[in-house]
């Protein structure tokens, strides 16, 4: 796949602990995109935040949290992105999602 100039970057911020159809929301989210053949996603996992209710969710340890803050983020042509929010949307049910554009430089795999 071919990937330069005009991007969008995706990011979804949701809890680690929150499901879709009994698996991990950020698992089927990379999933998803991966079948529509979205360019590339990374899941990130956050020590500390908060979100919408103000709860505070943390891995110190005094104060261990099980549902630390989860991001996702997806690259590609705004199109293809555009294409994949109404999926998400139905997905995410309590989270963040955003959207940017991002110039691409460099997008390329080695050898299979």
């Amino acid at each position: 796949m071919k990937l330069d100039g005009e991007g969008a970057l995706l990011r979804i911020f949701i809890g680690e602990l929150d499901k879709w159809r009994q698996t991990p929301l950020y698992e089927a989210i990379v999933l998803r995109a991966r079948e529509l053949g979205l360019a590339g996603a990374t899941v990130l996992r956050g020590p500390m935040g908060y979100g919408a209710h103000s709860r505070l969710h943390t891995a110190k340890i005094l104060r261990l949290s099980e549902d630390l803050p989860v991001i996702i983020e997806i690259v590609d042509k705004e199109e293809k992105i555009q294409a994949f929010l109404p999926e998400l949307d139905i997905m995410v049910r309590d989270g963040l999602v955003t959207l940017e554009k991002v110039r691409v430089i460099t997008y390329r795999g080695g050898e299979a």
